[in-house]
């Protein structure tokens, strides 16, 4: 039985070991409009939401980012964004956080910025617009990369791959990161995206979603915890992971950790007391998990610390982080 103290400790050296995590993937800007609905419009059966406040916040990669420096581990985030306001405001929000390195995000001209924004009325949200182009590498871009790449996998202690399939993660790109993180001896952790799911072979662990874990098997998604079972052990066995979280809503997580090539499942239950918003919980766990193992070395631990964040982040509005007191007094409390 795993004793909370074990926990505390791993989550008391987020700060203290000074580790760092170099993160690849799609940065997205997240904005939130809020406001009442009080009539339906005359034009069309839609409401009017009268604007009472907006906000920006970030998404994708950013999230993970802002989640890891959130508890005191340091980020190196290597993207690419367009040259546009979109890019621009997202650059000067990641620059005024101290632990997050922005040197290796590059700007290209041809490409748009992924915008979010999120209309919400009454706690509700009403409507999702999303600005976007996915991105096609150029050969110039595609060698910039990774060579950013190579040059950040000798100063870090972790890859995080973040896809949320807008194209800085294209197969190459992806295969690539994992090469050199094995090559250079540090472990992979991946957020991943349907479309490929069978280029993550060979890392650490990864972090699909009931949906991402069945139908990148190619099945019908079910929540029956045999089944969940079945097909995580399937795909450990099908892309040699070292480990594999089934995220599984208000369920939890299963844990499937093969580090010495003995498969051992682990169901974890949720920690959540009240569920808000699930925005953004993906990229909590990815990255409490990555940080929490760079520092243990134990994946179960490591999985119970990212579910605990989890349970946290779901009860506040929009993309979310949590403290390192937080985690603490959850531990303390559960």
């Amino acid at each position: 039985m795993v004793e909370k103290s074990e926990l505390l400790k791993i989550v008391e050296l987020f700060k203290k070991k000074n580790k760092s995590i170099s993160i690849i993937g799609d940065l997205i800007l997240d904005r939130y409009i809020f406001g009442k609905v009080r009539r339906i419009s005359p034009e069309a059966p839609v409401p009017v939401v009268e604007v009472a406040n907006e906000k920006k916040s970030f998404g994708g990669a950013a999230n993970v980012a802002n989640n890891i420096s959130e508890v005191g581990g340091r980020v190196k985030l290597i993207s690419i964004i367009g040259t546009d306001k979109a890019g621009d405001e997202l650059i000067s929000m990641l620059r005024e956080k101290n632990l997050i390195d922005t040197s290796l995000i590059l700007s290209d001209l041809k490409h748009k910025t992924t915008e979010k924004i999120r209309i919400v009325a009454e706690h509700q949200q009403v409507v999702r617009v999303d600005r976007e182009t996915k991105y096609i590498y150029t050969r110039p871009f595609l060698e910039k990369i990774k060579q950013l790449i190579e040059r950040s996998a000798k100063e870090s202690d972790c890859f995080l791959l973040s896809d949320y399939g807008k194209g800085v993660l294209s197969k190459e790109v992806i295969e690539y990161s994992i090469k050199t993180a094995n090559k250079s001896g540090i472990p992979v952790f991946v957020d991943p995206k349907i479309e490929h799911f069978h280029c993550y072979k060979n890392i650490t662990s990864m972090t699909p979603n009931i949906n991402e874990a069945f139908s990148g098997m190619r099945l019908i998604p079910s929540t029956k915890q045999e089944d969940i079972e079945k097909i995580g052990a399937r795909i450990v066995r099908k892309l040699n992971l070292r480990s594999l979280i089934i995220t599984q809503s208000e369920n939890g997580m299963t844990v499937f950790d093969n580090f010495n090539k003995k498969l051992k499942i682990t169901h974890i239950p949720t920690k959540a007391r009240e569920v808000f918003d699930v925005t953004g919980a993906g990229d909590t766990v990815i990255s409490l998990l990555a940080l929490s193992y760079v520092i243990s070395k134990n994946i179960l631990l490591s999985a119970m610390i990212a579910n605990y964040a989890a349970g946290i982040v779901v009860s506040k509005l929009g993309t979310a982080t949590v403290s390192v007191e937080e985690l603490k007094e959850a531990i303390k409390n559960s």
